[in-house]
């Protein structure tokens, strides 16, 4: 094939991908429906737009309820508070995903306690958050990463060995089902993200789902800032914030819900096209099939960098560089280890309930994902047709087919080492909650 872009070569691909987010004149029409309704807040809660849109939700992900929030981080807090974590409790949350995940815990006063990854999925191993479990610990919160569940049924056998809360974090799953259960309604609480890179988006916002009545009256109450609950049938009264959504923003939703089930069969069969095309190249591994997903829903699609022992080969950042190179988005630390993460500023100084700091802690399966390993292609790749996918894979291809060139070259290419840092700010705005 010709020369890498990287190195002065023609690149694969100079057209742009598939615009995201996706809208429609429903949606326009929806947004000039709720302007002119001069409803535009989120009072009373929920309100009957966003009752009716839960609704539709909540029987989509097969959960008896759904509320809406501001975004995808504060529906964390709000689930940990409603679940009854208190200052000093632990929380075991794994050490790959974006760093909200642990902060939601510190800015409720718990112990973020950090497990490692399964290596075949990305997720939470369920062995290393058993090893996890203290006198001290009260839930833990799985996140379904990318296009893999973590594994449910050993995790809620964990957790009731234990007496844990299980909060799932579904940031990444909208649609997706675990052996014919919603992304959701597993756990004893739910939390989605609608921030504009996700399957769903209202720019920003949230979602929680529960089974419990006692839970989504608990909900209601620490949303919006302390009232009672619609039902009020346990009267519970809690310190309240106000984590609304808007009308503005529900209304846009039902476009995005509409649309959903298409845009995740289209993913899912552009995924299929991409891992016959590149399976077997070299330096590189496809994950592992996960049967027990009997919905599959893709945010991102991973594969692995492993490259060949003993062959000259460049670092995963710079392969990655190299791929981008060539016309596709991609990135390696699309989340770093989160302990070890530039966001993550947790201090016994900033943070009171913290005993010491997490300089000591380790996680090998996390790190060698976030700093060798991973490589995140971004889902609106996947969305349009399938020349982009065969452009992908051939850009892919290219690189690949190239290792020992690219290591080569890589002492005049030290700069682009870097750019794992650069990517992850470009991207930003792809990951964030």
């Amino acid at each position: 094939m010709s020369t890498l872009a990287i190195l002065g070569g023609e690149p694969v691909r100079r057209r742009p991908f598939t615009p995201w987010p996706q809208y429609g004149e429903a949606d326009i029409e929806r947004l000039l429906r709720t302007v002119r309704s001069r409803r535009w807040g989120g009072y009373p809660y929920p309100t009957p737009l966003a009752q009716e849109f839960c609704a539709r939700f909540a029987d989509m992900q097969g959960v008896r309820y759904a509320l809406p929030v501001a975004n995808g981080t504060v529906s964390l807090t709000a689930a940990l508070m409603a679940a009854g974590v208190r200052f000093g409790d632990e929380v075991i949350v794994p050490a790959y995903t974006w760093d909200g995940t642990a902060t939601a815990v510190l800015a409720m006063g718990g112990v973020p306690v950090f497990a490692d990854v399964d290596p075949d999925t990305y997720c939470l191993d369920v062995s290393s958050a058993r090893a996890c479990i203290t006198p001290r610990t009260k839930a833990v919160i799985p996140v379904h990463l990318a296009m893999r569940f973590a594994d449910m049924d050993a995790l809620m056998q964990l957790a009731a060995d234990h007496g844990l809360k299980v909060i799932e974090d579904c940031a990444h799953a909208h649609g997706g089902a675990w052996k014919g259960r919603g992304a959701g309604s597993i756990g004893d609480i739910g939390s989605f993200s609608l921030q504009e890179s996700k399957l769903m988006t209202s720019g920003e916002g949230g979602l929680l789902t529960t089974n419990s009545l006692a839970h989504y009256e608990a909900l209601q109450t620490l949303i919006n800032c302390g009232r009672a609950s619609l039902t009020d049938q346990y009267g519970q009264r809690m310190l309240g914030l106000n984590y609304r959504m808007t009308d503005l923003q529900a209304a846009l939703l039902f476009g995005q819900l509409e649309r959903l089930p298409e845009l995740r069969e289209r993913r899912a069969r552009r995924a299929a096209l991409l891992e016959k095309l590149i399976g077997g190249l070299p330096g590189i591994r496809l994950l592992p099939a996960q049967p027990e997903m009997t919905s599959p829903t893709m945010y991102c699609y991973v594969f692995q960098y492993r490259p060949e022992p003993g062959r000259p080969a460049p670092h995963r950042d710079l392969f990655v560089a190299a791929i981008e190179a060539e016309g596709v988005p991609c990135d390696g630390r699309f989340y770093e280890a989160v302990y070890r993460s530039d966001l993550f500023h947790a201090t016994p100084e900033n943070c009171a309930q913290l005993q010491h700091d997490y300089s000591s802690c380790r996680c090998p399966v996390a790190e060698h994902a976030a700093y060798e390993e991973a490589v995140w292609l971004f889902q609106f790749c996947f969305i349009g047709e399938e020349d982009d996918i065969r452009d992908v894979a051939r850009a892919i291809e290219k690189v690949a087919t190239h290792l020992e060139t690219l290591a080569a070259a890589d002492p005049a290419l030290a700069g682009v080492k870097a750019m794992g840092r650069a990517q992850r700010a470009r991207h930003e705005r792809q990951k964030n909650y």
